[in-house]
């Protein structure tokens, strides 16, 4: 695409993701005239509008009928009243990406006219403030255009890579999942400050501090994450007894089973989202 020319883009959802969906796309280039955005609050919608330029549409197979991207942000139970709905109105080639966790391609492939490119996409909230970290995949129809075309869009939200849709229950276990360990642990930090005599918003502040700089760091860096901690740790000193008291208490063996957790509710969503087949009708009896 070049600068001056984007595809008409209908967001479908109008909450957290949505509006994370709509502002990359202006970072990313898109006009406000480029970008409907459908949801089912009305106030919702206008506020939208109001912040961001876009055209409020309603309803979504209004929106859809112009557009040459379709993003995808309901709420996983609704995305098959949804494809139902859009789907006598999608133009020929309109690329569908889906952003509601844990519904498998099979299912927008499905529901849709047959030929329609779709892309999935699992993001994580760090994608509102540009940190986030997305693994996209396509489906049977999608190209690398069609991959590229989503990189742009989502350029705006962080990280993206390119993952084959049987991984995407790994990327939900470790970076859509993984901000609420990394929560859990700011958290643990600043009670540990608490209990050793800072007070609350010292310690929160000096955690989330520590979290976000070492982030950073192992990002500019590049260096393998043992190497950054061995950096840290001088024989004998308080960080060599800290990661040890770590080790003692399993730290890492239930990051891990957290992990492992999730990637397996996961799999148990997208296998419950998968369209069931139909049956092939029995030989005739006689009665």
């Amino acid at each position: 695409m070049t600068a001056t020319a984007r595809p008409h883009t209908a967001v479908l959802g109008g909450g957290v993701m949505g509006e994370a969906l709509v502002s990359a796309l202006l970072t990313a280039g898109w006009t406000a005239d480029d970008v409907d955005v459908t949801e089912r609050s009305a106030a919702r919608a206008m506020e939208l509008s109001g912040r961001y330029g876009v055209r409020a549409a309603d309803p979504n197979r209004k929106a859809v009928k112009g557009a040459d991207l379709v993003l995808v942000a309901v709420k996983p139970q609704v995305v098959p009243e949804v494809l139902a709905e859009i789907a006598p109105a999608l133009r020929p080639g309109t690329l569908v990406v889906s952003v509601a966790a844990g519904v498998p391609v099979a299912v927008y492939e499905a529901a849709l006219p047959e030929g329609t490119p779709v892309v999935r996409v699992m993001p994580n909230t760090p994608a509102l403030v540009g940190k986030g970290a997305s693994g996209i995949a396509p489906g049977s129809h999608a190209t690398d255009e069609h991959l590229a075309l989503v990189e742009e869009a989502l350029a705006a939200t962080g990280l993206v890579v390119r993952v084959a849709e049987k991984d995407l229950d790994a990327v939900t276990a470790i970076s859509g999942s993984g901000p609420a360990y990394a929560f859990y642990l700011i958290d643990a930090m600043a009670e540990a400050g608490v209990l050793l005599g800072l007070t609350r918003d010292l310690a929160t502040r000096l955690a989330v501090a520590t979290v976000e700089g070492s982030a950073a760091l192992a990002a500019q860096t590049g260096d393998h994450p043992v190497v950054l901690r061995e950096r840290v740790s001088s024989p004998g000193g308080t960080t060599v007894a800290g990661v040890a008291a770590l080790d003692a208490h399993g730290v890492r063996a239930g990051v891990v089973a957290a992990a492992r957790a999730a990637y397996d509710r996961s799999r148990a969503l997208g296998a419950a989202a998968r369209p069931t087949p139909t049956a092939e009708p029995g030989p005739a009896r006689d009665e």
